[in-house]
C-alpha cells in the first residue's frame, strides 16, 4: 500500500474555539468577522464581566483579552482562568502596555502578548501556535489511552484470498474521509484494520483514539465521549476533554458499537451529522474534524429489525463495510501469523521459518480457533515461553490446542489384516489406514483415533525404528 501523509487532517485540528474580549465595539465587530473568516469559532463579549460569564458556561481553546477594561480588567480574567483550572490559553492585547505589563502577563500564565494595533496575520500566527500546542497535547492524551491497552503492530498479515480482499478495501478506502464499519468475530483483528485505515490515510500524523464502547461505564459514556465542564455532575471536580475532542484532526475508532444504548446512539448520530460536540454541562457546541471508524461483532441489521439499534445510525456509519474473515476461514495465513506473533513476543523484527516445526504447523492448521487471532496470539506466547525462543514443538502449545477430542463417531472399515499379527502390528495398521483415510493429515488422524498428536508421532517413530531394525 502507498501512504499519503499530507496535512489535510491537521487543517480541522487548527480550528479553535475563541473568546474575544474587548470593550471597543469597532474592534469587536472587525475581529469577530476576521477570526471567523480564518476558520475559528468565535464568541465575542464586551468586557471582563461578560467574559467571566462566558467562561463559566463554555470551554474555550483560547481567549484574546483586552488588558484595559472598566470594572473587570484583563488581569482579573487571566487570574480567573488560571484558578479555575480550565485549559484556555490567554492572549493579552493592549494599546497601552509596555514591557512590564508583558512580563507580568507571562508570569500570570498568559500565552502571548500583542500590542494594538495588530494585524490579522500576526494574531493568525499566534493562534496557529496555540493550535499546534493543543494538537500535541491531544496526541499525548491519545498515546496515554493507547498505553492502557495492548497494541499490536498494524501490519495486516496474510496472503489468503480473504485477507487480500480486506487489504484492497483498506487501500481504496483509507485516503477518503468516509466512515467505515468493520465487521467480524471477536479476536479477528478489527482494531488492527482500523489502525491500518488511519495510517494509510491523510490523517496519519494526527491522533488515533480507540474507544471500547462496551467497556465504558453506562453512566459515564457521554462524558467519556463528549467531555464535561467542571461541576457538571457529582465527581466532576475538573473540566475534561472528551475522546472525540482528543481525536480532533485524526481518527476515532468506536469498537463494539452495538453496545451503545439508544440514548447515546441519538447523540452519536447528531455528532456524525453535524460535526459538533457539546460537553456535558455546557450550553454551546463546538466543531471538531474527526473521521469515525466503527466495529462490532454483532449483527446490526438484526438489531435494527429488533428495534435495539437505530436504522439511521446504521446507514450513517456504514458508508463502507469491511468484513473480516474468521481465522478458520484463512488457515493458509496461520504459519505467517504465528511467526509474526512469535517475533512480536520476542521483541524482534522477524524470526526464521524454522521457529515452527512442521508438526507444529500441522497442529496449528488443524485447530478450529474459535477465539481467532487473539487465541492464536495467546497460544504462541505460551509456546515461545516453553520453548525458550527455540523451535516450537507441538508439546509447547497449550493443551487446548495440541490435545483435542476425537472428531466424532464416524466409523470406517479397517481391512487387510494378515494374521497372525502382534498387538503392536495391529495398532500400527489401524494408524496407517486412518492416515490413508485423511491423506496423511496427522492432526486429523490423531483426532479420529482420540489420541494426542504427540502420541501419534511417538508411535510412528517407534514403527520406523522397528522397521529399520528388521531391515538391519
Amino acid at each position: 500500500m502507498s501512504s499519503r501523509t499530507d496535512d489535510a487532517g491537521a487543517k480541522g485540528a487548527r480550528r479553535l474555539r475563541l473568546l474575544f474580549v474587548d470593550d471597543e465595539a469597532p474592534i469587536r465587530m472587525v475581529m469577530g468577522k476576521e477570526l471567523q473568516r480564518i476558520g475559528h469559532d468565535v464568541t465575542v463579549v464586551d468586557g471582563g464581566k461578560a467574559a467571566l460569564a462566558a467562561l463559566s458556561e463554555n470551554a474555550f481553546d483560547a481567549a484574546i483579552v483586552d488588558l484595559r477594561m472598566p470594572e473587570i480588567d484583563g488581569w482579573a480574567v487571566i487570574e480567573h482562568i488560571k484558578k479555575s483550572g480550565v485549559e484556555t490559553d490567554v492572549i493579552i492585547s493592549t494599546g497601552h502596555g509596555g514591557m512590564d505589563d508583558a512580563i507580568r502577563a507571562i508570569r500570570l500564565g498568559a500565552y502571548d502578548f500583542l500590542r494594538k494595533p495588530y494585524k490579522i496575520v500576526e494574531i493568525d500566527s499566534v493562534l496557529n501556535r496555540v493550535a499546534e500546542k493543543r494538537t500535541l497535547a491531544n496526541r499525548a492524551l491519545a498515546l496515554e489511552s493507547e498505553l492502557q491497552t495492548v497494541r499490536g503492530k498494524t501490519d495486516l498479515i496474510g496472503e489468503s484470498p480473504a485477507m487480500g480482499r480486506v487489504k484492497k478495501l483498506v487501500e481504496r478506502i483509507a485516503p477518503t474521509d468516509s466512515s467505515v464499519l468493520i465487521l467480524g468475530d471477536t479476536g479477528t483483528g478489527k482494531e488492527l484494520v482500523a489502525r491500518s485505515v488511519h495510517e494509510y490515510s491523510q490523517r496519519s500524523k494526527m491522533p488515533f483514539v480507540a474507544v471500547n464502547c462496551g467497556a465504558l461505564p453506562e453512566n459515564l459514556v457521554e462524558s467519556e465521549l463528549f467531555g464535561h465542564k467542571k461541576g457538571a455532575f457529582t465527581g466532576a471536580d475538573t473540566p475534561r476533554k472528551g475522546l472525540i475532542e482528543v481525536a480532533n484532526g485524526g481518527t476515532l475508532f468506536l469498537d463494539e458499537l452495538g453496545e451503545l444504548d439508544k440514548g447515546m446512539q441519538v447523540k452519536l448520530l447528531r455528532f456524525l451529522e453535524s460535526g459538533e460536540v457539546r460537553r456535558v454541562g455546557e450550553n454551546d457546541a463546538f466543531t471538531v474534524d474527526v473521521r469515525v471508524v466503527c466495529a462490532t461483532n454483532r449483527n446490526l441489521e438484526d438489531m435494527v429489525a429488533e428495534g435495539t439499534f437505530r436504522e439511521d445510525l446504521f446507514f450513517r456509519v456504514n458508508t463502507f463495510e469491511i468484513r473480516l474473515p474468521a481465522l478458520r476461514e484463512r488457515k493458509d495465513d496461520i504459519p505467517a501469523l504465528a511467526r509474526f506473533l512469535a517475533a512480536r513476543h520476542l521483541k524482534r523484527k522477524s524470526v526464521p521459518d524454522e521457529i515452527l516445526s512442521p508438526e507444529t504447523i500441522e497442529v496449528l492448521r488443524a485447530h478450529e480457533w474459535s477465539g481467532n487471532v487473539r487465541e492464536l496470539a495467546n497460544a504462541i506466547e505460551h509456546a515461545v515461553i516453553l520453548s525458550d525462543g527455540k523451535t516450537i514443538q507441538p508439546e509447547d502449545l497449550p493443551t487446548s490446542v495440541s490435545r483435542r477430542p476425537a472428531a466424532g463417531n464416524k466409523p470406517f472399515e479397517i481391512s487387510n489384516f494378515s494374521f497372525p499379527m502382534t498387538l503392536r502390528e495391529i495398532e500400527m495398521e489401524v494408524i496407517l489406514q486412518t492416515m490413508d483415510k485423511f491423506r496423511g493429515d496427522k492432526p486429523k488422524t490423531a483426532d479420529e483415533l482420540g489420541i494426542a498428536l504427540k502420541t501419534l508421532y511417538n508411535k510412528l517413530n517407534q514403527h520406523q525404528s522397528l522397521d529399520q531394525a528388521k531391515a538391519g
